[in-house]
């Protein structure tokens, strides 16, 4: 029978408690589909899951000591890949942006950091924890101040007798330090539409863009939606 103040059961659970705690009070901050609740969730899960794998030749008391194989690697694939399920939940689209990836990807790792808690890897669990703190929130500034590409998609909407082509929308992105990668076009009911990935987005350049549209009497409608991580 297990000691309910076992400390082999007691340190993984309260570790397992903590690392989820501090991983998702970040991605709480964030206002991310999977928040503090759930990453605490998720590791203790981990952590109980891979103490009773761990642990298993005490709960197996009746049955012949000879006849036990225990296989905790097992029971960390099933916990991984069950996972995964999860992490598929908290990921969307919206527009034209993708969200929830780093929250799938912190979810999966909080559940890694259950897992070696509950093995007992407390060095390598603690290590994880931090080095996943870091990455989620110190790094975020270091992003900011990085120099990256900033992409867009833009569609614009013309009266069918505007005369507007590829090569005038184009022109019209150019002007406004707008680079295309790639033109479409459709066109329904008197309108043609050309749509198109831009690189070079910035918010200046958007707003002058918008204003030119706006002041355009040939332009039906436009959208606009920055690229987000």
């Amino acid at each position: 029978m297990m000691d309910l103040v076992d400390i082999d059961l007691l340190w993984p659970i309260v570790g397992a408690v903590v690392a989820g705690a501090v991983i998702g009070m970040e991605r709480e901050y964030r206002a991310s589909p999977a928040g503090f609740r759930t990453h605490i969730l998720v590791c203790l899960a981990s952590a109980v899951l891979m103490l009773a794998a761990v642990h298993q030749i005490r709960w197996l008391s009746d049955t012949p000591r000879e006849l036990i194989r225990i296989d905790p690697v097992r029971m960390a694939h099933g916990i991984l890949t069950g996972i995964g399920f999860l992490c598929g939940g908290v990921i969307f689209r919206e527009g034209f942006n993708v969200r929830g990836l780093t929250t799938a990807a912190s979810l999966w790792m909080t559940s890694a950091l259950g897992i070696l808690f509950g093995v007992g890897f407390y060095g390598l669990a603690i290590g994880g924890t931090i080095a996943a703190v870091v990455v989620l929130a110190a790094l975020t500034l270091a992003e900011a101040l990085l120099p990256r590409r900033r992409y867009a998609e833009i569609k614009v909407r013309y009266r069918r007798d505007s005369g507007q082509t590829p090569a005038g929308f184009r022109a019209l992105l150019a002007s406004h330090s707008l680079k295309p990668i790639g033109i479409s076009q459709s066109a329904e009911a008197g309108i043609v539409a050309f749509a198109a990935t831009v690189e070079g987005y910035r918010e200046d350049a958007a707003d002058a863009l918008v204003q030119a549209l706006l002041a355009d009497g040939e332009v039906e409608g436009f959208d606009c939606a920055p690229h987000r991580d």
